[in-house]
């Protein structure tokens, strides 16, 4: 009987296991194998026995880690991140907190209209965003004399791809914090002649400091993975390259140039980049999120 109860907890787990070792072991330990092969071509290629795939260690990651045309792509994905980011984590916060608030009116169709973009595909509201940006369709075109896809304004168009998309899911992630904190908190402030704007300063934010740290790591990592937009804006304007983020430099080189070994190397190039910044975003906040010494 002791054996049995000993073994359940197992059982239960087995299923996670086996998706886990199906789904991202083996899928991540395959990556690490193709990014140290490489296909060799011997005389014009033509032939039985020409192209053979060989094993050249780190020279992939090597190749990768120094690839000019991938930095290049994580500056722009710098600068379009440090957009998305501020922007479209103010604007939740901001939304959380006045929905939050003790006057708010109509707050269940507000909460639906600032969440729904959310359930919108990420194609589909590109392509949506994408028409309105076209000058031969868009109606923006005759109020404003902006060019939504020249060389300058894209990176903009594209962050507000997201922070459309994006804003509602963080808000909704907030607000659920703000409805736990219990009210007395609130009524209490209030006693000691607290205004709202105080209260939220003061009282809320601090409080929903995990919780802003926890959406920050997610849309961190949204970003860095930032495939979506650019790839769906891309046949509208020229000013977006093949390789304009690291994602679309790996999809080019895998299905475009057929080069499989370079796009597992940049894989995990990426993947390591990604880990970087998440782990060193948390070892630096963790005192204030988490209650641990930096």
């Amino acid at each position: 009987m002791n054996r049995r109860v000993k073994a359940a907890p197992y059982l239960f787990l087995t299923p996670a296991i086996v998706l886990f070792t199906l789904f991202l072991a083996l899928p991540i330990c395959y990556t690490f194998y193709l990014s140290m092969r490489r296909v060799k071509v011997s005389g014009l290629g033509l032939g039985k026995g020409s192209r053979q795939e060989i094993f050249v260690g780190l020279d992939n990651l090597s190749a990768a880690v120094t690839d000019g045309e991938l930095w290049a792509g994580w500056l722009r994905v710098l600068g379009y991140g440090a957009l998305v980011l501020v922007v479209m984590l103010g604007l939740a916060l901001l939304f959380a907190l006045l929905l939050d608030s003790a006057h708010v009116r109509l707050a269940r169709f507000s909460r639906i209209a600032i969440f729904l973009p959310y359930a919108v595909p990420g194609v589909a509201a590109t392509l949506l965003w994408g028409f309105l940006y076209l000058p031969s369709l868009s109606p923006l075109r005759a109020l404003l004399d902006v060019d939504f896809l020249g060389a300058t304004t894209v990176t903009y168009s594209m962050a507000n791809v997201a922070v459309w998309g994006g804003v509602g899911f963080n808000m909704l992630v907030l607000y659920t914090n703000l409805r736990a904190i219990p009210r007395e908190l609130y009524e209490a402030a209030r006693i000691d002649g607290a205004t709202e704007t105080q209260i939220a300063l003061r009282v809320k934010i601090p409080i929903l400091v995990p919780a802003i740290i926890l959406t920050t790591v997610f849309s961190v990592i949204a970003t860095v993975q930032v495939f979506t937009e650019p790839t769906t804006l891309r046949p509208l304007t020229n000013t977006i390259s093949s390789t304009w983020s690291p994602l679309m430099k790996v999809y080019r080189d895998a299905f475009v140039t057929g080069d499989l070994y370079s796009a597992a190397a940049t894989s995990i190039v990426i993947a390591a980049v990604s880990l970087v910044l998440s782990f060193g975003f948390l070892r630096v906040v963790r005192g204030r999120a988490f209650g641990e010494e930096s």
